[in-house]
């Protein structure tokens, strides 16, 4: 909690007039606190402020050679693997990581920021009265931050369980060291209610300048009732209905399109377009670039413009054999890439294991070392996936939808459909589609916790989560479904102890 005062206090918000613009644009003046409220480019500023916290879901760690806040959700399946001991990889592939570990403080504290930045807007924006500023686009701004809060808090409850529920900003120094609150109890104080104001909003189905829309809320909404019902909650089967509801409708309603190829995800030209629903924004003309292209370039091989090639994460040899014969995702420069050309020359570089594709982004590894493409955090065969798994579980086995969008992910894979099956082998298929369509996308960790069932990559069989031993010879224990607080936090505010069990 030390950050936080500091951070909801003192975050500056970029003054910009468009969500579209906001990473390309200079900063022409901040907003704080005391900043008068009287136009509609301040309300418009406050909304857009929350959006910049989202890249900290790709955060650099500060002390780690190659960290990144995505390598945590990856190192923990035990799927994958590091050229960079400078990563802390060894503490998470032999679970021996604690509340000091890399990624832990750095998590908590840029979802906090993102908090502190919605708790400032949806303080804010109410008060202003300006020309032409309706009470629709207030209400849409509004949403807007609603849905933010909601994804923050989310991912926060689903790693660390209890945490500070912060919800406006603070008057004085005497509420600051705040008590954890349960993860159910965030659900349904914040998560759920600000998710359900955004949905009665008029924001539009989609938004290819990257702002939040009615098919984002509806996403998050379908993912937070799944969770919500799953093992970690028990909130009840009531809200896999819930969950298919809104997924259902973003498929039929959003006006979204699975891309022909898979390929297509990484031309910058299709950014928030197609199949993305929600992304983080990033652009090769701020420094701001997307840092996954030369996170995942193999260690030091020399086939890109990088001054750094990092090779943080790539999959184990276990998980790419586990694909089923024949699926094209597992096909060279796919999801995956086994060789590529050296810089400045004809000569062939094979690599020694199979490394990730889907940031390859061309220009920046040929050219610029500046990569222009954006990290999805929802897209369709997402949500196609989550209503196959809620819907089969609400009506206790596959309707005919739930099946069609099984086979239309399947048939883009070159695999042969599906037909009619019980409940739970079409479960574990959708699990299993899950675990190779939305590989290394910080989906596979959280499926873990929420189904408490790991895939084991070597037997083909569904283990329990708790017992489940990786490629690494190391078991899963009832602790590892919570990460620690960090202990830099509760150094500060003693109030967040005890830590989880184990910790």
């Amino acid at each position: 909690m030390k950050k936080i005062p500091y951070l909801i206090i003192a975050a500056a918000l970029l003054l910009g007039s468009s969500c579209k613009k906001f990473l390309e644009e200079e900063p022409t003046g901040f907003i704080t606190p005391n900043t008068p409220l009287s136009s509609e480019k301040v309300a418009r500023a406050l909304a857009n402020g929350p959006y910049s916290s989202m890249q900290g879901f790709l955060a650099g760690q500060p002390s780690s050679y190659g960290g990144n806040t995505w390598n945590l959700m990856e190192f923990m399946t035990g799927k994958s693997n590091s050229d960079l001991g400078q990563t802390g990889f060894v503490n998470f592939q032999t679970l021996t990581y604690n509340s000091t570990s890399f990624y832990f403080d750095t998590w908590w504290q840029q979802m906090y920021l993102g908090i502190g930045k919605c708790n400032l807007a949806l303080q804010k924006i109410p008060d202003i009265t300006a020309p032409g500023l309706t009470d629709e686009a207030k209400t849409n701004m509004l949403a807007e931050v609603h849905a933010l809060r909601a994804l923050y808090y989310f991912f926060l409850v689903r790693m660390y369980g209890a945490v500070p529920k912060v919800t406006e900003l603070p008057k004085d120094l005497n509420g600051l060291n705040l008590p954890r609150t349960p993860a159910k109890a965030i659900y349904d104080s914040i998560i759920i209610p600000d998710l359900l104001t955004a949905e009665k909003s008029t924001l539009p189905w989609r938004d290819e300048g990257g702002r939040i829309s009615m098919g984002a809320v509806k996403s998050i909404l379908a993912d937070v009732y799944l969770t919500y019902a799953g093992a970690a909650i028990k909130g009840g089967n009531q809200y896999y209905a819930e969950s298919a509801k809104r997924s259902l409708e973003v498929i039929q309603k959003g006006g979204y399109t699975l891309f022909p190829e898979y390929t297509d995800m990484i031309k910058p030209a299709n950014k928030n377009k197609g199949e993305f629903i929600l992304q983080v924004q990033y652009a090769a003309s701020v420094p701001s670039v997307n840092p996954l292209t030369p996170l995942n370039v193999p260690n030091y091989s020399g086939i890109s413009a990088y001054a750094d090639e990092y090779g943080s994460v790539f999959p184990t040899d276990q998980f790419i054999n586990s694909f089923p014969a024949g699926d094209k995702r597992v096909a060279e420069k796919q999801f995956f890439y086994t060789s590529y050309k050296k810089k400045g020359s004809s000569e062939i570089i094979t690599f020694k294991h199979h490394y990730i594709y889907k940031w390859f982004d061309v220009n920046a590894i040929t050219e610029t070392a500046k990569s222009d493409l954006n990290y999805t955090l929802y897209r369709l065969a997402d949500v196609m996936l989550m209503y196959a798994e809620a819907s089969n579980r609400a009506g206790g086995g596959p309707n005919a939808n739930a099946i069609k969008y099984v086979n239309q992910i399947r048939a883009r894979a070159k695999l042969a459909p599906i037909v009619a099956m019980g409940e739970t082998a079409f479960e574990h298929e959708v699990w299993l589609e899950r675990y190779f369509e939305l590989c290394f996308e910080n989906k596979m960790w959280f499926d873990m916790v929420r189904t408490r069932k790991v895939h084991n990559d070597v037997t083909g069989n569904w283990d329990d989560f708790v017992g489940h031993k990786t490629v690494w010879g190391k078991a899963f224990q009832e602790k590892n479904l919570l990460f620690p607080i960090p202990k830099h936090e509760s150094d500060i505010n003693p109030n967040l102890l005890p830590n989880n069990p184990g910790f």
